[in-house]
């Protein structure tokens, strides 16, 4: 593509960082806007060849640039954004601008849960194939950063906030996992996030693959009317498309025969993650990973970092962190991995959607709640309501306090917030490292 001469980036955190470095590099002149001031972002001077304009936010950040990249957490209806859109200044996210500018096929993987583990579970099967490969996205280093690797694919985690200003993007395999509520502080509807997820196939061809998820009724409804060809995993059998068996997934590709990995030495617990490994092979397969290095990656993968992640056991208690667990499906599916009793720690912001699907999973099986944060209230009444005893604790430090005086032994102290974190710590990661750490803190 040709590169535009001016660029304006909005947001200065990882992603704007990687799109000035990358643009800059390439002669683009960039200005670089974030409405918080140089010490709330730790920025003490800007890179060469990049002008930087923090603390500011207006329109007049737009002078003579000719294209705007805003970061995933710039809102679609900033002012600076609407006003481009206005003077028909083209605004595209940096996965559309990563895409345009590499040279290699794109693996896309997108959905409300399970993209980390199911992008990384790929990017290792591409790996193990010796194919030169570049995995991150959403889940850590921006798509973007791979120009400067020349690799062969690319793998790549997105979010639907990454979408929202794509038009091109176009990956020689899509796949959406699951479409749950999930973001609705952010969407302004439902609706509005499941066609985001769905833009992910918008600029597919027929000579594209869309792996999708048959038994989400949501994300197959996303790819009704898409131009690539549909391959499908899902629990039962089926003649064309993945599978899962007793300790094994299945594979029936077109024009193939079916193909078996087996489960006994995969580290990645729960059922969930049995979608995340049918999703993964399925995608890793079309991208041209060999059976072998497939399985290689199902034995070899480590589960990522607080995402159902064993903490401790202690007096035969088992302590999980599944801090990544930021909605309620992502709860659910997390309580679902166990058969019970369970003490759960939940709470912290309210993302805007109900916690009917926690409650569903939680009744039954949580013998008590130790709900924290701002929205405690809300979690609290969903779980009271089916009969699960609720308590509120001030902090996440004094809920595992609390879950040791209670747990017996035998049973599971999980930490699934069905919330995002900001109200405490500063992401997901942060509240996961601190709950390992009051856990370690036990006397």
């Amino acid at each position: 593509m040709d590169l535009p001469r001016h660029v304006l980036v909005l947001g200065f955190r990882r992603t704007g960082q990687a799109v000035a470095a990358a643009l800059a590099a390439r002669g683009v002149r960039v200005r670089v806007a974030d409405a918080r001031p140089a010490a709330a972002l730790g920025v003490t001077g800007a890179p060469a060849g990049v002008e930087l304009r923090l603390g500011e936010d207006g329109p007049a950040l737009l002078a003579g640039v000719e294209l705007v990249v805003p970061s995933p957490g710039v809102p679609r209806d900033a002012p600076v954004l609407a006003t481009a859109v206005r003077r028909g200044i083209p605004v595209r996210s940096e996965i559309e601008l990563a895409f345009r500018l590499l040279s290699c096929p794109l693996v896309a993987i997108t959905g409300t849960n399970g993209k980390s583990t199911t992008t990384s579970l790929i990017g290792l099967a591409l790996e193990r194939a010796g194919r030169r490969t570049f995995t991150g996205g959403n889940l850590g280093t921006p798509l973007i950063a791979a120009l400067d690797l020349a690799p062969e694919v690319a793998v790549a985690e997105v979010s639907s906030f990454q979408l929202e200003w794509v038009e091109r993007f176009r990956p020689r395999v899509g796949c959406l996992l699951n479409v749950t509520p999930d973001h609705l502080d952010r969407h302004a509807s439902f609706a509005e996030y499941r066609e985001a997820k769905a833009r992910l196939f918008a600029a597919q061809e027929a000579q594209d693959f869309a792996v999708v998820n048959r038994d989400d009724p949501e994300a197959w409804r996303a790819v009704a009317g898409v131009r690539a060809r549909i391959v499908s995993f899902g629990a039962g059998a089926v003649p064309c498309g993945a599978f899962a068996g007793e300790g094994f997934v299945a594979l029936c590709l077109p024009d193939a025969t079916e193909e078996r990995y087996g489960l006994g030495r995969t580290r990645l617990a729960g059922r969930h993650n049995v979608e995340n490994i049918l999703a993964a092979v399925t995608a890793a397969r079309l991208a041209g990973a060999p059976p072998a290095a497939v399985q290689a990656a199902i034995d070899e993968i480590e589960p990522l970092p607080h995402r159902l992640a064993r903490v401790a056991e202690r007096g035969g208690v088992a302590w999980y962190d599944d801090s990544k667990a930021t909605n309620a499906g992502a709860a659910a599916k997390s309580l679902d991995a166990f058969a019970g009793p369970v003490v759960l720690l939940a709470g912290g912001v309210d993302k805007g959607g109900g916690y009917d699907a926690l409650a569903a999973s939680a009744a039954g099986k949580v013998r008590l709640a130790l709900v924290f944060g701002a929205a405690a209230d809300r979690v609290g009444a969903a779980l009271a309501a089916v009969a699960v005893p609720v308590e509120r604790a001030r902090t996440l430090e004094q809920a595992v306090v609390r879950a040791a005086a209670v747990a017996a032994a035998g049973d599971t102290v999980l930490l699934a917030p069905a919330c995002a974190s900001f109200d405490m710590f500063a992401d997901y990661a942060a509240r996961g490292r601190a709950f390992r750490a009051a856990v370690e803190a036990l006397s």
